[in-house]
């Protein structure tokens, strides 16, 4: 009699049409974490963690900002983005998502006249109503904001509908609002659009920056990419920068300025939230 190993019958057992043990467990956790971010959402326990940008020709002052969504669990935990944002990305909560840290990133720099900030965004959230509503509600609010303002877009984000991000750009940065390619060189970039995007800086993405003193493929691929980005007149921050060997070695390669956890994590109370200026603060 012929004998089937067990790990072969749970899949051979499958009727046609139904998901693998494995695709199940996916679903189910995705649910989850859906589940937590709407029900976040619908209770607001959403916060903006803020993580500087170093000037590479002053290591000590800061270029601007990042502020990076977190939402809190049903415990009180704070939840980095990158933990919740692949399963929402693509949904109506992660319209609501981008809609909440514009309008916490916008409120900070209407109460704090000195920062420098970057949102990040989604190309889905252009045509969405909330998110235009409100960026509109605070640039009438404060004239200031505009220019003080910086919106991130990924890479694939922005080859997702190239021309309606490209008329979305020249519109908003005729209102002095400036605009951040994020994940640099991960490769989904059309050099045909690339050129038309205009973007005013680049995030190398870090997977090129991370252990770069001790790898010289990557030093040689971000030589290009800053290269690239001078050509085009664009400013060029490298990520994930986590040793001063790497910093010392991006700063000689070009980059313009660093962000990472070599300078600081990102943190929910910055230096201007505990009476202090604005300068880098540690989580």
């Amino acid at each position: 009699m012929q004998t089937v190993d067990p790990k072969r019958r749970q899949f051979a057992d499958l009727e046609p049409g139904s998901e693998s043990p494995l695709s199940f467990a996916v679903s189910r956790r995705d649910q989850a974490t859906l589940d937590m971010v709407a029900e976040a959402v619908a209770h607001k326990q959403t916060l903006l963690a803020y993580q500087p940008i170093m000037r590479s020709d002053a290591p000590h002052k800061v270029a601007f900002y990042e502020g990076l969504i977190r939402v809190l669990d049903d415990t009180g935990r704070v939840i980095p983005a990158g933990d919740f944002m692949p399963a929402v990305e693509a949904t109506e909560l992660g319209r609501k998502i981008d809609v909440l840290a514009l309008d916490m990133g916008l409120e900070a720099l209407h109460e704090t006249p000195f920062l420098r900030l970057s949102i990040n965004m989604s190309a889905r959230s252009i045509g969405y109503s909330d998110w235009m509503t409100t960026l509109n509600k605070w640039l009438e609010r404060d004239d200031t904001i505009a220019e003080r303002l910086i919106m991130e877009i990924t890479e694939s984000s922005a080859m997702m509908v190239p021309e309606l991000v490209v008329d979305f750009m020249d519109r908003l940065q005729m209102r002095g609002i400036c605009f951040a390619m994020d994940d640099f060189g991960a490769g989904y970039t059309a050099i045909r659009y690339f050129r038309d995007f205009c973007f005013d800086i680049v995030k190398i993405d870090g997977q090129f920056c991370r252990g770069i003193a001790t790898n010289p493929d990557n030093q040689a691929l971000t030589r290009a990419l800053v290269s690239i980005a001078r050509h085009f007149d664009m400013l060029t921050v490298a990520e994930f920068v986590e040793t001063p060997c790497d910093a010392e070695t991006l700063v000689a390669l070009g980059v313009d300025c660093l962000q990472g956890y070599y300078f600081s994590a990102p943190t929910t109370r910055p230096d201007w939230l505990r009476g202090g200026s604005a300068r880098w603060a540690s989580a």
